[in-house]
């Protein structure tokens, strides 16, 4: 509608790229798209033959097309060849991108089509500089490239930069916009931080929004075309792997990335907010961000949802955020690790819980049975070459062994403490703890201490170590943990993480059941600062967890807000939860009344369920008289009895979990 009524009057019309009805709105001179469908013209032959092909088909053959058809149209005579030869440049320039094809763009249609730019007429315009529609590129090579050993071939070459034999190789999946355009610093600086940490870097670009295909050809060793060359995969794009906001293949995308079978991390450009916007706001990403580069990622398979470049309020231009370049290249390497390190070597925290947070047991989980589990993993872990130290002969001698008290709460003298960290050591470690004074007071503190040193709860079993995480810290009240913008964790609990990561130093760790608080500690709702707790606990370990099936709600909170890699287990089976004491000898009664309520023992028997109703607590869900059942009607009589037969039905039929679910069985 609005360009439309403006085409009719003008000689050139051009729109790119957009929706097929728009796109038909382009014109230049006798050339006009809207034509295309209904003529048979070259390009309308072209385009409807590999319409036929498939999306992905079509969409590679049309680059095929604004490559090589302004060469051929050029032979031809006539002003309507010509006119289409000026709107496959001018496509041509358009895709290209960089500020001199804009320019020349803008040259070629005003000399072609602008009466008053006869002076134009005499000026050399340049051939569209044609960049890779797909290709390999690094903020030092002289060139893209489209071959993964000629890339290698100049990468290994470098005179600036050497890296050990076994390296971790990283993959980076980029938007060609950003590169074409220049505006391309973000991507700079992710690629030399991951260099400077020791990790090489294989930053791939694609055209269009399906990178499934140059992830097949740029990311399987050269030499042997089963096997990845890369050991983990970074999306810069913040897209899924196979196409934009408004279309999407998950399954082909996640035959790709199962096909390539390595970490897939999903980062962020900020887009619909400023950087000023995002740090001033405790909701954090935008909402609508959330639903498309988050959410539809994660179908995809994609982890850890992390903002690596803000966006100025000035230009509209890309900047690297790096701090949080320095957190997604941290963690994307750890993942890369786990791929190079032998099995034997790998160290691994199993961390349980309390459930609930606040009241129960030390190694419980919602639906699950935590230490006969723990049990299994630990017999498949040594199983697969893992060092897991001497382990007890049962589940019940490791849970004791960890627990020394099989209803150990938090403030129980019987945890088995694993590590005393002293208070200077957890200064120096401890980045962030500082900022706990404000809630906490200065190290130790109160919790998890025994007045001079901050105490780990938890027992080391070779290369694993199962620890307690702790508790909340506000018992009373773990609500002011959630909503509370002054809250924070205590140093106890800081001091686990920092022991897990720093100390032990473990290579990955495993949140074992539904569910722990480190999700849930204060900070922004989803794309996290180095401000917001979640982040900074977590710190670079691969975080894994166990969580309920039945769950995916408080799941999605983990993988969003702790970058964990999720895994269902299955609550247990259900049964009916049936009567038992009282309510079995109601459940009689309300039988024996069937029979003899216009005997002379009905009303006894309305009397006696009455008073068993009382005793079993039904009054409080059930309308039961208070005076005589020989005072009321029978039809009130029968009212009584059928609003207890009622409730004793839907106690009956209650589905309860029959036992706990055990991993590995």
């Amino acid at each position: 509608d609005a360009v439309q009524p403006e085409r009719e009057r003008l000689n050139a019309c051009l729109v790119f790229p957009s929706m097929p009805a728009v796109m038909r709105l382009n014109k230049l001179g006798s050339f006009s798209m809207a034509q295309l469908g209904q003529s048979k013209s070259v390009i309308s032959s072209f385009m409807k033959k590999k319409k036929q092909q498939g999306s992905g088909g079509f969409e590679e053959a049309m680059l095929k097309l604004v490559r090589t058809l302004p060469s051929v149209l050029k032979y031809l005579p006539s002003d309507k060849a010509q006119d289409a030869r000026n709107f496959m440049l001018s496509l041509q320039y358009w895709l290209g991108g960089s500020a001199d094809n804009l320019e020349n763009f803008l040259l070629t249609i005003a000399k072609a089509y602008v009466p008053e730019a006869s002076k134009l007429a005499s000026v050399q315009i340049a051939e569209p500089v044609v960049f890779p529609d797909a290709g390999i590129w690094h903020p030092l090579a002289p060139a893209m490239y489209e071959d993964l050993k000629e890339y290698l071939n100049w990468y290994d070459t470098r005179k600036d930069m050497t890296f050990e034999k076994d390296a971790p190789v990283v993959g980076l999946v980029l938007q060609r916009t950003h590169l074409v355009t220049g505006d391309e610093a973000h991507y700079a600086a992710t690629v030399m931080d991951l260099e400077a940490r020791g990790a090489k870097v294989v930053p791939i670009f694609a055209g269009g929004l399906d990178f499934s295909g140059p992830v097949k050809k740029f990311y399987f060793d050269p030499l042997n075309k089963d096997k990845s060359y890369v050991d983990c995969v970074v999306s810069l794009t913040g897209f899924a792997l196979v196409g934009g906001p408004a279309r999407q293949d998950h399954p082909k995308a996640i035959e790709t990335l199962k096909t390539l079978n390595v970490p897939y991390m999903v980062s962020l450009p900020l887009v619909f907010q400023t950087t000023e916007e995002w740090s001033d706001s405790s909701l954090g990403l935008h909402p609508v961000q959330v639903a498309l580069q988050v959410a539809l990622p994660e179908l995809d398979g994609g982890l850890e949802p992390i903002i690596f470049s803000g966006r100025d309020s000035r230009t509209g231009k890309s900047h690297a955020l790096h701090d949080r370049i320095e957190s997604v290249c941290s963690r994307a390497i750890k993942w890369a690790d786990l791929r190079k390190k032998q099995v034997k070597d790998k160290k691994v925290c199993i961390t349980v819980f309390s459930f609930p947070p606040d009241k129960g047991n030390v190694g419980t989980a919602a639906y699950l049975n935590v230490f006969g589990s723990i049990y299994k993993v630990l017999k498949g872990l040594q199983d697969d070459g893992y060092d897991v130290g001497q382990l007890p002969e049962t589940d019940k001698e490791l849970m004791e062994s960890v627990l020394n008290d099989t209803e150990a709460r938090y403030n129980s003298e019987d945890l088995n403490v694993a590590y005393k960290m002293s208070v200077p050591e957890y200064k120096k470690l401890c980045l962030y703890q500082e900022a706990l004074e404000e809630n906490w007071g200065p190290a130790p503190g109160t919790l998890n201490t025994n007045g001079e040193d901050l105490l780990v709860f938890g027992k080391e079993f070779g290369n694993v170590f199962i620890g307690v995480q702790p508790t909340f810290g506000y018992e009373g009240d773990p609500m002011r943990l959630l909503f509370s913008k002054s809250a924070s964790p205590h140093h106890g609990f800081a001091a686990y993480y920092t022991f897990v990561e720093h100390v032990f130093k473990a290579d990955a760790v495993l949140h074992f059941g539904t569910h722990g608080s480190l999700e849930f500690m204060p900070g922004k709702q989803v794309g996290m600062s180095d401000g917001c707790y979640p982040d900074s606990l977590i710190g670079s370990i691969p975080n894994l967890y166990y969580y309920a099936a039945n769950n995916p709600s408080e799941a999605t909170i983990a993988k969003r807000r702790s970058y964990a890699n999720t895994m269902s287990y299955l609550t247990p089976p259900a049964e009916n939860a049936g009567l038992y004491k009282g309510l079995k000898e109601l459940s009689e009664l309300v039988g024996s009344y069937q029979g003899l309520k216009s005997s002379n023992r009905g009303i006894q028997i309305v009397n006696t369920i009455i008073d068993k109703a009382i005793q079993c607590n039904l009054d409080r869900d059930v309308n039961l008289p208070e005076v005589d059942a020989k005072d009321i009607t029978e039809e009130e009589r029968d009212t009584v009895v059928g609003s207890v037969y009622k409730k004793l039905i839907e106690i009956e039929s209650r589905l309860l979990p029959c036992g706990l679910h055990v991993i590995g069985c």
